[in-house]
């Protein structure tokens, strides 16, 4: 059998990608989730719907698939991080609503544990902020206002899981609850140099340990799935990976300094710095990249809250567009931003500023400004707060000459010369929009040992297109000048 099926869990959606063992994609089908907004900040999505939607995108693509893809080889799953479930352990079906790594519920606790000193501790054992972008803060606001589900954790009837260990659990009807170390060092539960839940974090954050899921490596077997009947026999699941750390692996960034950006609904900003766990001044995190025959690599990022999700406030707040492609030849119709500056803080400010309350705003319209303005200002955010995100890293001694870029924003050109231009540097942007799929069922293959080694998967060809910055840039200055003033009225 020479295929492999990947799940893609992401913020905005469900997909399921038919890969050959080169990694060339044959099918792909997807399926989007309703986002609720129960209170202003607060940001949940329907766990039982994703879980249908899972099944349905897996039937679709069985059912066209003809051949060996009709049975492949093994099934890869790659995910939404830090936004986490608690389900039933007997049913596996949820007892709240998904809790989604935008909302902000976890914002009082973060100052709280800030102005209780406990920052410190929790930086030296995850690598991270305190910051309710991550799981931990969330999980003690569901216990203090739903104490029946926290018996029911402190009893074992309930567990927690981040998406991927929801989903796995799903599939195999319960017999694995299981998660992998990328998601695992996403909850600031998990301490990310000894690669083992903490119990001093699991304490502080009043978490019962029992509830939380075993860590395997992420090409290590997660059970078999027979998605409710969808395959003829059970097939392996392997290849779990967090959607940037996959991406990342998928980009080939083995190397120290290499560093990838990917452009979801937020984007995430990725630095290979080795196997060495540093912590860094600034707003720059230390994240696990990846864990390999127990050896971890290590990453900075830089955390943008609002990116693509920025364009879908376009669409579907103020209607100002009907699809996200229409954004290209809007921004290409007016010769620059009119002075319009768009700061998309619909869920504060992540790195460098790390600000969760800063509050959204459309800065510099005129009688004159048009919707073309207001759309090329909210592409230009993402290329501004990728650049602030780069000047962060910067102050640690990297100095990358190029970007490499993934995510669905790839296929807007506009945007990525705009990266490029803004940022000053190269920008290589996968034509392979399914690349967090893609790393996942490529550490599943090393797993499997279809491939034998990182080099050789280094040696495996990109589909690339290639951006060279085209700005003078001495207006790239102030174009990002004006940026940092209308970020410093939200702040």
């Amino acid at each position: 059998m020479s295929f492999v099926l990947a799940i893609d869990q992401s913020t905005s959606g469900t997909k399921a990608v038919l890969f050959d063992r080169a990694g060339r994609v044959h099918d792909l089908e997807a399926r989007g989730h309703e986002q609720h907004y129960p209170q202003p900040g607060w940001v949940e999505h329907d766990a039982e719907e994703i879980w249908h939607n899972t099944v349905a995108v897996v039937r679709e693509v069985l059912r066209r698939a003809s051949g060996e893809a009709k049975a492949p080889a093994f099934l890869s799953l790659t995910n939404q991080r830090e936004t986490f479930v608690v389900f039933d352990r007997a049913t596996g079906r949820p007892l709240y609503h998904a809790i989604v790594w935008q909302c902000r519920r976890g914002h009082s606790l973060c100052r709280q544990l800030t102005a209780a000193g406990q920052e410190a501790l929790i930086r030296r054992r995850t690598g991270l902020k305190i910051d309710s972008y991550f799981s931990a803060s969330k999980l003690t606001w569901l216990v203090r206002e739903r104490p029946d589900l926290a018996t029911r954790l402190a009893s074992g009837d309930a567990l927690i899981g981040t998406i991927d260990t929801y989903l796995i659990y799903r599939l195999t009807g319960g017999k694995v609850f299981a998660t992998d170390p990328t998601n695992a060092s996403r909850t600031l539960l998990f301490d990310n140099q000894r690669l083992r839940w903490d119990e001093e974090l699991c304490r502080l954050f009043e978490v019962p340990r029992r509830a939380l899921p075993e860590v395997r490596e992420s090409g290590a077997s997660f059970g078999t799935t027979d998605l409710a009947g969808a395959f003829s026999q059970p097939v392996p699941i392997r290849g779990v990976l967090g959607d940037s750390q996959a991406a990342l692996f998928a980009q080939g960034c083995f190397q120290p300094g290499m560093i990838k950006a990917t452009f979801g609904s937020g984007t995430s900003v990725l630095l290979n710095i080795g196997d060495f766990f540093r912590l860094t001044e600034g707003g720059a995190v230390t994240a696990l990249a990846w864990v390999l025959d127990g050896r971890p690599t290590y990453a900075l990022e830089g955390l943008i809250n609002c990116s693509g999700a920025t364009v879908s406030w376009l669409k579907d707040q103020l209607g100002l567009i009907r699809e996200a492609a229409e954004t290209e030849d809007l921004a290409r119709s007016v010769a620059d931003n009119g002075g319009v500056y768009l700061v998309p803080a619909f869920a504060g400010l992540g790195a460098p500023y790390w600000k969760p309350d800063a509050g959204a705003a459309i800065l510099g319209m005129t009688a004159h400004t048009t919707r073309a303005h207001v759309v090329r200002a909210a592409l230009e955010s993402i290329a501004y707060q990728v650049r602030d995100v780069l000047e962060m890293m910067a102050s640690v001694g990297v100095a990358p000459r190029t970007i490499l870029a993934d995510g669905g924003a790839t296929r807007n050109p506009f945007l990525m010369q705009t990266v490029a231009d803004i940022c000053g540097l190269e920008v290589d942007a996968s034509n392979v929009p399914e690349l967090s799929a893609l790393g996942a069922s490529w550490f599943g293959m090393l797993g499997a040992g279809w491939q034998p080694s990182l080099e050789a998967l280094a040696a495996l060809p990109r589909d690339r297109r290639h951006y060279r910055p085209q700005m003078d840039p001495a207006r790239a200055e102030r174009l990002h000048a004006g940026w940092k003033q209308a970020v410093q009225r939200v702040l």
